[in-house]
């Protein structure tokens, strides 16, 4: 059994995963010690909307599957309004989520200024 789950990216994260074969999230920076995926599209299009496309001039909406085994682990996190439900994956155990992604990460929406 697998769970959708959705993740805002910039371009260049967008690049990044590309380059992994759509199948991997790539390492966090220093300055990211949390990945967060969230559990619905409503949300990941409200982050690209106003937050990556007024930062980077673009936003891209992934949608991808994970083990939900595996996911059991995390709690959601909510951080607002009733959709803005997310999961904290701590960097270093981002080599594992991404062992358990089932299928390929694929872009589901994308915006531009």
């Amino acid at each position: 059994m697998t769970t959708t789950l959705f993740r805002p990216a910039s371009k260049k994260e967008l690049d990044l995963i590309e380059k992994l074969g759509w199948a991997r999230f790539p390492p966090r920076l220093p300055e990211q010690p949390i990945f967060y995926p969230v559990t619905n599209l409503e949300y990941a299009r409200q982050i690209t909307v106003d937050w990556n496309v007024p930062a980077y001039g673009n936003g891209y909406v992934t949608k991808f599957d994970v083990n939900s085994a595996y996911l059991k682990k995390y709690t959601i996190e909510n951080v607002g309004d009733p959709i803005h439900n997310e999961l904290w994956v701590p960097a270093e155990d981002l080599e594992a989520f991404n062992d358990n992604i089932v299928g390929l990460i694929e872009v589901v929406e994308s915006y531009s200024k």
